[in-house]
């Protein structure tokens, strides 16, 4: 038998299908709010969760991954020498310019590692091999990023702070949203790119108005201004006086983190030490925190509630008014107050099930959509969840709202003409 709540809600199918419509876009706009944020945040440390690193070391002033200051490569191998470190490996990043064929040039983050190494992955490569990195000025992209770095597919060219550089591979889940692409390369290729000297100098002329109007000219190293491709210098292998950006330690098995840490902050002066969680949990609190996104993604969240429960509450307001006297007739029957509650609750559960599927549904697909794009929209079964208690609450507190009318109803209007 269908319950009252149930033909309480489809008595009126258009009124009902409004306040579904409201549910939905608030259930929608909290899941994407939260997505964005949970998505945003991890692809900011795609590249630290998928290493093998056990600890990484950096600067003493390191703020995030891509906000620190250099080491040395004389370090790494101190580190190597550290009791209870199995493995040690350099990590290089540097800021470049990108000049492709055509377009306009792009900042670039570049990314050198131990092509040899167990301890890093650029990512899921999707095209490519590795070892192609091998060559000569070659770099491995994020496929998400090609239309941005105006390529089409593996084997265009561009430069790199006026060094060729060859497009060899493509990678997937490794690209920050927040950052500019990567290129990821051999330590020798990317310590190339990296220190290629180049000069800048003011060029300023007197305008008609007396103005003074200065550009930047920025020009290549007399060792770089060749035409002749042979010209072109081999890439550099690091040096113990060469910067690098981290190091990633692998431990001995059975060796204790917490007191390697220790160990390696003593042998590596003005160092610090972090395992991998640790490591991750500092760079997402600096975006959720110190930028202000998490409050900007949760204020737009919170609004997603209030205006659900805005419809709802109206919506429900609106139905026990409709059938104030049906609720009369119950209460002069002698019904108690908890029956009648508990039709306006189930009413309001109902509205928050009916809702909250189609809503879900409809942001998964997008997530797939935008991932295409190379925006992560991240909804895990512990934010499905959340999502659901709250549009729960969103519902219930709403009913709640429409119970104080039936409260103030008097049996004797069943009986008023």
């Amino acid at each position: 038998m269908v319950s009252i709540a149930r033909k309480n809600l489809w008595a009126d199918i258009p009124r009902f299908l409004v306040a579904q419509a409201g549910i939905m876009f608030a259930v929608s706009l909290v899941t994407i709010q939260t997505g964005l944020l949970n998505g945003f945040t991890r692809s900011t440390v795609l590249l630290i969760e998928g290493s093998e690193a056990d600890i990484w070391v950096s600067s003493e002033r390191m703020v995030q991954f891509e906000l620190t200051e250099p080491l040395l490569k004389n370090q790494l191998d101190q580190a190597q020498r550290v009791k209870g470190v199995e493995r040690a490996e350099a990590l290089l990043m540097g800021s470049g310019r990108w000049r492709p064929l055509k377009g306009d040039t792009s900042p670039v983050k570049l990314i050198g590692f131990d092509l040899g190494g167990k301890l890093f992955q650029p990512g899921k490569i999707t095209r490519g091999r590795l070892k192609a990195l091998k060559e000569p000025y070659t770099v491995m992209v994020d496929q998400s990023r090609l239309p941005t770095l105006n390529l089409r597919d593996i084997g265009d060219t561009a430069t790199v702070n006026f060094l060729p550089a060859r497009l060899v591979g493509l990678t997937t889940e490794s690209q920050s949203l927040v950052a500019s692409p990567f290129l990821f390369a051999s330590l020798e290729n990317a310590n190339t790119y990296i220190n290629t000297s180049y000069t800048s100098k003011l060029n300023c002329t007197v305008e008609s108005s007396d103005n003074l109007q200065c550009t930047t000219i920025y020009e290549k190293s007399k060792s770089l201004n060749k035409s002749d491709e042979s010209e072109i210098p081999e890439p550099t292998p690091l040096t113990l006086t060469d910067p690098i950006t981290y190091i990633m330690v692998k431990a001995k098995l059975g060796q204790d983190l917490e007191q390697l840490k220790q160990n390696l902050e003593v042998a590596l002066p003005g160092t610090r030490a972090y395992t991998k969680v640790e490591m991750a949990r500092r760079t997402r609190n600096y975006w959720q925190v110190r930028t202000g996104l998490g409050f900007v993604l949760g204020l737009g969240a919170a609004v997603g509630v209030i205006v659900g429960m805005v419809v709802v509450t109206q919506i429900l307001y609106a139905s026990v008014s409709d059938h104030i006297k049906e609720f009369g007739t119950l209460k002069a029957m002698g019904a108690p107050d908890r029956f009648i509650y508990s039709v306006i609750v189930e009413q309001a559960l109902w509205m928050a099930v009916l809702g909250y599927v189609p809503g879900m549904l409809l942001c998964w697909g997008l997530s797939v959509w935008v991932k295409s794009k190379g925006i992560i929209l991240l909804i895990t079964p512990i934010s499905a969840t959340g999502v659901f208690g709250i549009t729960v609450v969103m519902c219930v507190t709403s009913g709640l709202f429409a119970i104080q009318k039936v409260t103030r109803i008097d049996p004797a209007i069943v009986f008023k003409a």
